[in-house]
């Protein structure tokens, strides 16, 4: 593998991302290039390539506060999430996605008579485990806070009756893709009510966020915030379906079934890049 490919570049991002949430504002470039085995020079210009900003300026969207400005700043009304597209294919939020659900009666069997291929590959939120049927990606996960193993069981017990195929050279192209913002095709594996709920994900743009009780509003279920939040768990397909992007009223992160250090990673990678663009 190449210090250029595109597998070596998500590895390194991921570890410095790591670094950089251990550490906080203390970390200075020289440590975190030192950490990396790379030279200073070298380590900005690939941190800066995939994540839009320099080390330093992405450790100022990892403070506690992050959250709530992004809330108080970057609020997102979904009130008219269903009347933004969402039924067909076009741009729903920072990539361009193309979904189709599977009908109620087909998810109500656990997928049975689906082939899904899965593979794991590296990324900038660390390890990730990609299942995807002919369709396109039903599953995404990532394996550090849970482990390799309870991570990948975790999205194969969501369609037990599922037939998998371990393929890399299958899912990875697509992973890589939705990674760096090209077109991805998505296969929502879901019941109905879930389905509902990350259909309005979809609509909050990257470098925002939204709440549990707006999304419960959006869809018309004003009283069950609970449940919106029991679905935004159950999402199968993270980053790509941007659970990461429900925050509490009080701006408080909530849960992540990732694990929160990588919600607090996706936050702060997605705000740095959207102020760039603006700022551009």
């Amino acid at each position: 593998m190449t210090d250029q490919s595109p597998s070596y570049h998500y590895a390194v991002i991921a570890r410095a991302l790591k670094i950089i949430d251990e550490g906080g504002a203390s970390l200075s470039l020289d440590d975190l290039a030192g950490r990396m085995g790379m030279s200073p020079a070298h380590f900005q210009r690939v941190f800066s390539q995939w994540v839009g900003v320099s080390p330093k300026r992405y450790q100022q969207y990892l403070t506690l506060d992050h959250a709530r400005r992004l809330l108080g700043e970057r609020f997102t009304v979904l009130d008219a999430a269903h009347e933004a597209g969402l039924s067909g294919g076009g741009r729903l939020h920072d990539l361009f996605l193309k979904w189709e659900a599977m009908s109620p009666g087909d998810f109500a069997r656990g997928g049975e008579g689906l082939e899904i291929r899965w593979g794991l590959l590296p990324s900038p939120f660390g390890e990730c485990v990609v299942m995807a049927t002919d369709r396109g990606i039903c599953g995404m996960g990532f394996t550090e806070d849970m482990g390799r193993a309870a991570a990948i069981l975790d999205l194969k017990q969501r369609w037990p009756r599922a037939s998998y195929v371990e393929d890399a050279s299958a899912v990875i192209p697509l992973a890589e893709a939705s990674f760096g913002g090209q077109e991805t095709a998505l296969h929502l594996i879901g019941a109905p009510f879930q389905i509902k709920v990350w259909e309005a994900l979809l609509s909050v743009p990257s470098g925002h966020v939204t709440t549990y009780s707006e999304i419960a509003q959006s869809i018309g279920h004003a009283k069950a915030v609970r449940a919106v939040g029991t679905a935004v768990g159950r999402n199968p397909i993270s980053f790509l379906i941007p659970c990461h992007r429900a925050l509490r009223k009080s701006g408080g992160l909530g849960g992540y079934h990732w694990g929160l250090p990588v919600k607090r990673a996706m936050l702060a990678w997605e705000a740095a890049r959207q102020d760039v663009a603006t700022a551009s």
